[in-house]
C-alpha cells in the first residue's frame, strides 16, 4: 500500500473510513445517517466530518448519493482493517481470547500499532487469511477477498450452505451464536422459516435450532451448489 503514512490521519478520520469501507462493501454508497449509526454519533457531526473528510481527497460526497471513499480512502480504510483484523487473530491464536472479547481490544490497540508489528504478528501466527470471526484479513498490499455472500436470513427453505463470516461488534450475541455453533466453516441448513418475519428454523451440524430474522441476518454463508 503506497500513498501517505497512516500517522498523517487521526483516529477519528481511520475509524470514519474503516466504517464507510463497511457499509459500502454491505449497500453501495454510505449514508451521513448509517454512518452516524455505526459510530453512534450525530448525523449533523458525520456531515461536517465527511466534508473534511472530501476536502483531503478521501472520500467522494454527493448530496442524496451518498459518500464513496477515493482512491486513497480505501488505501487507508484497508490498511485499518488490517491492523484491526489481524491483532484479533493474533490475540485469539496467540494469546487465547475468547472470539468475543477482541473486537473492542482491537479497537483500542489498532491506532498505536505500528505496520512493523502488524507484520510481525502475522508471521507468528502463520498469516491466517481471516480473523476469528471469518472476516478476510487485507494483504499488506492492500488485496482483500471481496467475494459476495448472502446472509443466513436469505437462505431458502431447504437450501444448505457454509457458514463464513459473523458480524463481531456485539460481544453477547457472538456468546450466544458461539453457544448455537453458528462459527465460521460450520455447515447449515434451511429447514423452514415462519412467515410475518417470525423464526428461521434451521439445522446446524446435527442439531436444530431457531432464530429471529435479525439475528440470520447478522451470519453470512456461501450457499452449497
Amino acid at each position: 500500500m503506497t500513498g501517505r503514512s497512516l500517522e498523517e490521519y487521526t483516529a477519528p478520520v481511520e475509524d470514519y473510513l474503516k466504517v464507510i469501507y463497511e457499509i459500502e462493501r454491505a449497500s453501495g454508497a454510505a449514508a451521513t445517517t448509517d454512518i452516524a449509526s455505526r459510530l453512534a454519533i450525530a448525523p449533523a457531526s458525520v456531515s461536517g466530518m465527511v466534508r473534511r473528510l472530501a476536502d483531503q481527497g478521501l472520500v467522494d460526497h454527493e448530496r442524496y448519493h451518498g459518500v464513496r471513499l477515493t482512491d486513497e480512502g480505501r488505501r487507508v480504510a484497508l490498511r485499518m482493517l488490517r491492523r484491526h483484523r489481524v491483532i484479533e487473530a493474533y490475540l485469539t491464536r496467540a494469546l487465547g481470547y475468547e472470539w468475543d472479547r477482541v473486537h473492542d481490544e482491537a479497537e483500542r490497540l489498532e491506532h498505536a500499532a505500528s505496520d512493523e508489528l502488524i507484520d510481525r504478528m502475522e508471521a507468528a501466527i502463520g498469516a491466517p487469511g481471516v480473523d476469528p470471526h471469518g472476516a478476510p484479513i487485507p494483504t499488506r498490499e492492500g488485496q482483500i477477498d471481496e467475494r459476495e455472500l448472502v446472509s443466513l436470513a436469505e437462505l431458502e427453505p431447504r437450501q444448505m450452505g457454509r457458514v463464513v463470516r459473523v458480524s463481531d461488534d456485539d460481544a453477547s450475541r457472538l456468546r450466544y451464536l458461539g453457544e448455537l455453533g453458528l462459527v465460521p466453516g460450520a455447515r447449515v441448513t434451511m429447514l423452514d422459516r415462519a412467515p410475518f418475519g417470525g423464526p428461521i428454523r434451521l439445522r446446524v451440524r446435527k442439531a436444530e435450532c431457531a432464530i429471529g430474522p435479525q439475528l440470520a441476518g447478522s451470519v453470512w454463508v456461501e450457499v452449497a451448489e
